[in-house]
């Protein structure tokens, strides 16, 4: 009777000595600094849904918002949080990116003015001062929207105004910018007391896209670790729909930066666009908008959609 149990004793011996076996690690660098976007990445850390896919996941903020999707192109991050335009246009210039998941699967970009002021439709926007922060896509989404109100761009004034955006509405810099997100800039004009009033793209002409996707180096990505690694954003997301208020405390309290009025009324709008399915691809919004930049020359050619995007939940 001695033997089995000196077995199993040097058995649990070798167990307890043996080195854990490492996670995977991967980085993530953000679009920006954390805000309720990153709800699930934020969750999913700290409920321990990462720990469990034997993830150790690096969050970064980047200090260049444009720098993530050139970073993983040089093989410098395992993930960056992007744009699908951008992706379009980045795929085009030659980066290795690929779309591999969506964090906010709906657009979040609207162009906002002030809702006392004299824009009351976009055809109001002729003649008019259009502030912007990055150029690129922009130009194409202003030439679609004014198009359905018969005028172009050569009829407005395009300034940028860099990321001072909702600031250059409410002191009069300019009409309207493009770039302001309906869940933030929409609610830090009301907190300011100077409402706005958001034109949806989507309902001006421009086709629906992802506002925030997950974008990995096309030619070295680790499809596994990222496989695992939306799983767990997934549990996260489905835990913020379940209990909105708990999430809220446990996202807050990971910084004091995090627990004020706007944060906090962005977590409620921001929910219901999360992708519930972060790996599930709709190609059709991937090849509808690579017309639409076709069409609008920004593009020289239309590449098929698994150049672009995949869907790592497929089997």
């Amino acid at each position: 009777m001695k033997t089995p149990a000196l077995a199993l004793a040097i058995i649990l011996a070798l167990a307890s000595a043996a080195p854990a076996l490492a996670r995977d690690k991967l980085t993530v660098i953000l679009d920006w600094y954390v805000n309720p976007n990153h709800a699930p990445l934020v969750i999913a850390e700290e409920r321990g849904f990462f720990a469990d896919q034997d993830l150790e996941v690096e969050i970064i903020a980047p200090a260049d918002p444009t720098a993530p999707p050139k970073t993983v192109a040089a093989g410098k991050a395992d993930l960056a949080l992007s744009y699908q335009p951008q992706l379009h246009l980045q795929v085009a210039e030659g980066l290795p990116l690929i779309r591999v998941g969506t964090l906010i699967a709906s657009p979040l970009n609207c162009l906002l003015t002030l809702a006392d002021g004299p824009i009351e439709t976009a055809a109001d926007l002729e003649g008019r001062k259009i502030g912007f922060s990055v150029a690129g896509v922009e130009e194409a989404l202003l030439k679609a929207i004014f198009a359905r109100h018969g005028f172009g761009l050569g009829d407005v004034e395009l300034i940028n105004v860099n990321w001072s955006l909702a600031p250059s509405v409410m002191s009069g810099q300019v009409d309207a910018v493009l770039g302001a997100y309906r869940n933030f800039e929409l609610n830090q004009m009301e907190i300011e007391g100077r409402p706005g009033r958001c034109f949806y793209l989507e309902e001006e002409g421009v086709p629906p896209y992802d506002e925030l996707i997950y974008v990995a180096n096309s030619e070295t990505r680790n499809d596994d670790a990222i496989r695992r690694f939306l799983h767990a954003t997934e549990l996260a997301t489905q835990y913020i729909v379940n209990h909105p208020d708990e999430s809220w405390d446990i996202f807050r309290a990971t910084s004091t930066e995090l627990d004020d009025a706007l944060n906090a009324r962005a977590w409620v709008d921001t929910i219901p666009r999360f992708a519930l399915r972060p790996a599930a691809l709709d190609a059709g919004r991937y090849s509808g908008f690579e017309e639409f930049l076709a069409d609008a020359g920004l593009i020289d050619a239309i590449r098929p959609v698994p150049e672009l995007a995949i869907d790592l939940g497929a089997k």
